[in-house]
């Protein structure tokens, strides 16, 4: 089948790899701009540009994916479907309606419509998660499911573990929704959620929260923005890793080190920091990062 694919992120570009390799390889593929990224804030392509551009396909990246000139483009490829899967921007009408659109998404919809869903679905301490392969429309995440399967979430996955079991399994399903195409069922109304994009507030591990709760959060940010914790003089650190611990009398935000380990109190116990990331150094154990702040921390 001809297609064109429309994707920007990490999980997009493995989806890609996967669509690249099937008889419906993308005749085009449409992602954002380059943009500024990392600490230098160096102009750096989206991960669907880098792979379309080592796969050999024409790679087209629009302001504005909706307006007359991209549309022209997309038109100007034929494409009997065409493949969305975190593109990051939404799409609107006529563009909606001018082609037969598949889009891929990291859950079991109607379960965390939105834009974190990977992150929600984790944090919320769901047990299971899954790909949607669904029909777009104007409402968000809200169209016609083509199939759907579920993966489950291990006790320890993070982010990075569940996003990469998910795109591999929305690869597999995007290209057996294209092989065969299905009939679509309507989602239900009962049981809808939204996954809000993951703001500042959110990556604070808030001391007002339980233990784990705060785990949760832990992994539901790492590796690709990092949770962290407020340091007594003013100082952020990022948390990697971290377990639910005996509370040892902690006050909520009180970070003290008990045999060895660095704690920090939360509502009714307290989370155990395992490794941490400074501002401006690498990642380390916390028995290191104890070591080197010693005297702020017996301050």
């Amino acid at each position: 089948m001809r297609t064109v694919y429309l994707g920007t992120s990490d999980f997009a570009a493995t989806v890609l790899d996967r669509l690249a390799v099937s008889p419906h390889r993308p005749d085009l593929v449409v992602t954002r701009p380059d943009s500024r990224r990392g600490r230098g804030r160096r102009l750096a392509p989206p991960p669907v540009a880098e792979n379309a551009r080592l796969l050999g396909i024409e790679l087209f990246q629009p302001e504005n994916v909706n307006s007359d000139e991209a549309r022209a483009r997309i038109a100007a490829a034929t494409p009997e479907a065409v493949a969305i899967c975190g593109y990051g921007a939404l799409i609107r009408e006529p563009l909606l309606s001018e082609h037969e659109m598949l889009n891929v998404h990291p859950s079991l919809l109607p379960r965390w419509r939105g834009a974190a869903p990977i992150e929600r679905a984790i944090e919320a301490g769901d047990e299971e998660t899954g790909v949607t392969i669904m029909r777009p429309t104007a409402e968000l995440d809200a169209g016609p499911i083509a199939l759907e399967r579920a993966e489950a979430i291990r006790p320890q996955d993070d982010f990075g573990s569940l996003s990469e079991r998910l795109a591999s399994l929305g690869g597999e399903l995007l290209v057996e929704a294209l092989d065969l195409p299905p009939a679509f069922r309507e989602q239900a109304d009962t049981g809808v959620t939204y996954a809000e994009k993951i703001g500042p507030g959110d990556r604070l591990l808030d001391p007002e929260l339980t233990p784990d709760m705060l785990e949760r959060r832990v992994r539901a940010l790492h590796p690709h923005i990092g949770a962290y914790v407020e340091l007594p003089w003013d100082e952020r650190l990022r948390v990697n890793r971290a377990a639910v611990a005996a509370g040892d009398g902690l006050r909520p935000g009180q970070l003290a080190v008990s045999h060895g380990r660095l704690h920090y109190g939360a509502a009714g116990g307290a989370l155990e920091l395992s490794e941490v990331h400074p501002a401006g150094r690498r990642p380390m154990d916390a028995e290191d990062w104890i070591r080197g702040y010693a005297e702020r921390l017996a301050g």
